[in-house]
């Protein structure tokens, strides 16, 4: 592994390559940019996806959305979507600088809310040429209709007025900025067990990391998230060859079939019994199984003729 940064525009990425042992530059090889769930870190899920896939012969980079974790932006901690799929743009530039990947074998494996990010950005970057997405969440839709995606879209209408009120108060009142937390810290018996699941994930010694503060700007960053719609035009838009992995326990599972319905690309659903949402985080069981999937999806995707190797 190499920590490396790259620019996206103004901003300075920060992410770390995973690279095949005993990789030979003067050739060159499939590459994978890996994208993190909202509120985590390159340390995190991200990189051990990443890991494992070097461990298959691909070069593999997880990095930093832009304003969090060790990439620039200012401020920090705000999680607007549409910077996000440019984050991915952006990495797929830095892969096709590296002499030693393949500018026509580069794929995308988000997971979570960087599952709906990389699908957006696929969707207008056919330099992406497949696409794995993991528990694939669709922030904006995911925000306004709740997690088990039973509300109305009109629902979102309330909390907007709250942002209305907040952006009043932090612009002509001198309030300070206000953050929300990206999984409860205190749940209760009301909260879905994919995000009771998601604390003891983040917030504790099995994955917490000093860089995933579980906090986003309120103001700025739901006033993005709201109207975002990662799915938007998909049918049309995405060509691309598409894998859909999700556990049959999460309650997040609507979002993954909806785009594997929607989307009329070559494609393939594949539902783990008994996974939750979080389960393809970091437990062996089911990431092996989405690794096993995603593997044959790019040596098949990614292929290379016998004028690439040359």
């Amino acid at each position: 592994m190499e920590a490396i940064t790259f620019p996206n525009g103004q901003i300075t990425m920060a992410g770390n390559l995973y690279l095949p042992e005993g990789l030979d530059r003067t050739t060159r090889h499939a590459a994978i940019v890996v994208v993190h769930p909202g509120g985590g870190v390159k340390e995190q899920a991200a990189g051990l996806y990443a890991g494992k896939l070097a461990e298959q012969g691909f070069v593999a980079l997880a990095f930093d959305a832009s304003f969090q974790g060790d990439s620039g932006g200012e401020p920090h901690h705000l999680e607007d979507p549409y910077a996000r799929v440019d984050d991915v743009r952006a990495a797929v530039d830095y892969m096709q600088t590296l002499d030693f990947v393949d500018p026509e074998r580069i794929g995308t494996l988000g997971i979570c809310a960087g599952a709906g990010y990389s699908v957006n950005a696929a969707m207008t970057d056919y330099r992406i040429k497949a696409l794995t997405t993991v528990s694939a969440v669709n922030i904006g839709t995911n925000f306004r209709r709740g997690w088990y995606g039973t509300d109305s879209d009109a629902a979102a209408v309330p909390t907007l007025k709250a942002v209305a009120q907040q952006r009043t108060a932090e612009a002509s009142q001198g309030a300070e900025p206000t953050y929300l937390p990206y999984v409860p810290a205190e749940p209760d018996e009301n909260t879905p067990r994919d995000l009771v699941e998601a604390g003891e994930y983040y917030l504790t010694p099995r994955a917490q990391h000093p860089n995933a503060k579980n906090k986003f700007l309120f103001t700025m960053s739901v006033s993005r998230i709201f109207t975002f719609d990662a799915f938007h035009m998909v049918e049309d838009l995405l060509t691309q060859p598409l894998l859909v992995v999700a556990g049959s326990e999460a309650r997040s599972l609507w979002m993954s079939t909806e785009l594997h319905g929607r989307a009329r690309t070559t494609k393939k659903l594949r539902v783990v019994e008994g996974g939750t949402h979080m389960d393809f985080y970091d437990v062996p069981k089911y990431v092996d199984q989405a690794i096993a999937e995603a593997v044959p999806f790019y040596n098949e995707h990614l292929s290379a003729t016998p004028a690439d190797q040359g």
